[in-house]
């Protein structure tokens, strides 16, 4: 049994949507088999988990119907309902039940604001996805739907728990994205050179002194840098053993809230660059 706030037991916090509702239904049926024993093992906690005590069906194909109005009924309270599945599995003997991950990972992949963190259930209060970067359709197709899914991804897992990994992939994401101003014109007479994220990040810095987006720029760098040190960040090369810290879920939220915006800001800056360019052409 999961340990959770004592008042969602008493005023739901919001339902399951009905496709985490469908993937847990799909799950019990591949762990039962048949079996009507285990459509009646389900019902029971999902029952429990809105007041109710749940009858013996006559038969395993009743049985799955009174566990489909259980669980629905169950839904209307979101942590009760994960919670009664997630004890029903591990109560569940001599089957080869789904691991908690596997839980979270569904939750996440819905958008549920609910995480599984052993021995806890919590409420994710601050994890709404952050909006997307807008990527301009001058980028081809492909770099469009890279800079999308790895969005996501980061996304996904920050949502999981998995907050090391997640700003890993944000970060990667980010010095992906600098490589689009290769060959980018600044000006007339001058290109970026540069093929690597730091080296590009300083031609635009060069090209824009004494500029907002000088700061902006020395900012961003500044940040890259820090979380790729051994002893500061340590996401990109590794973390000092002796000196660095794990990445919390605060920090890790924040980091990759400053990096999507950094991102969304290099995607429009990298707009207007090519845009000037095709218009002086």
């Amino acid at each position: 049994m999961l340990h959770f706030d004592s008042a969602w037991r008493f005023e739901s916090s919001g339902p399951l949507t009905p496709p985490v509702v469908q993937e847990f239904l799909e799950i019990i049926g591949k762990l039962a088999l048949g079996k009507q024993q285990v459509f009646e093992h389900f019902k029971r906690y999902f029952a429990s988990a809105y007041g109710s005590v749940a009858s013996q069906s006559s038969n395993a194909s009743w049985a799955y119907t009174d566990l489909q109005y259980a669980l629905d009924e169950a839904a209307k309270n979101a942590p009760l309902c994960i919670n009664a599945f997630y004890t029903a599995c591990q109560e569940l003997k001599d089957v080869p039940v789904p691991s908690h991950e596997l839980l979270n990972r569904i939750l996440a992949r819905h958008e549920e604001p609910y995480r599984i963190d052993l021995p806890n259930l919590i409420r994710l209060e601050s994890g709404q996805p952050v909006t997307r970067p807008e990527v301009p359709a001058s980028l081809a197709q492909q770099a469009q739907d890279l800079i999308h899914e790895s969005f996501a991804e980061s996304q996904r897992l920050l949502a999981e728990g998995r907050f090391r990994p997640a700003v890993q992939e944000i970060l990667w994401l980010l010095e992906t994205v600098s490589t689009a101003f290769q060959g980018v014109s600044t000006s007339e007479n001058s290109s970026i050179r540069g093929k690597y994220f730091n080296t590009i990040v300083d031609e635009l810095r060069k090209k824009n002194q004494g500029t907002a987006l000088d700061q902006i720029f020395g900012w961003l760098k500044t940040l890259h840098g820090y979380l790729s040190a051994p002893a500061g960040g340590g996401i990109r090369h590794g973390m000092d053993l002796k000196e660095g810290v794990a990445t919390s879920e605060g920090e890790a939220r924040l980091y990759c809230n400053l990096i999507t915006s950094y991102i969304s800001y290099l995607l429009a800056e990298y707009h207007r660059l090519t845009a000037a360019s095709n218009n002086k052409a």
